[in-house]
């Protein structure tokens, strides 16, 4: 099975790698892109009048970025109150323990992910989605 993909990350060489990565290990059919949380959230926000078919599988979120950072959209997206989450990581290049116990006070956040997270990790990840 391929899966789709939501990056939501501001580093656009990371968004570039990322992609690459995730579509090397042949197990992605697409990959969605955004630069920051609002427009993130709108793309989530036209998912949920479309219906629930239509989601991402799953979701890999940056912490810092303009307009609106991680915590900000994921405030926003578990207001939508949507009947089902798709798996989210935080991702960042530097998750501290702060962080990481922050990323726990959110119901939709499955983990936390260091940048560069390696295609054997990725791979893993969504092989899991097959599995459950």
């Amino acid at each position: 099975m391929k899966y789709t993909v939501c990056l939501i990350d501001d580093d656009a060489i990371y968004q570039f790698t990322a992609r690459k990565i995730l579509e090397s290990t042949e197990l992605v059919k697409e990959v969605h892109s955004f630069t920051n949380g609002a427009d993130a959230l709108a793309y989530f926000e036209d998912m949920e009048r479309l219906g629930k078919e239509s989601f991402p599988d799953i979701v890999f979120l940056d912490i810092n970025m303009p307009v609106l950072d991680g915590w900000e959209f994921l405030e926003s997206y578990e207001k939508m109150q949507l009947p089902a989450y798709s798996p989210l990581y935080m991702v960042s290049s530097s998750i501290n323990e702060a962080d990481i116990q922050h990323s726990k006070t959110f119901h939709s956040v499955t983990g936390c992910l260091v940048k560069p997270v390696p295609k054997a990790r990725y791979r893993e990840l969504l092989e899991a989605l097959e599995k459950g």
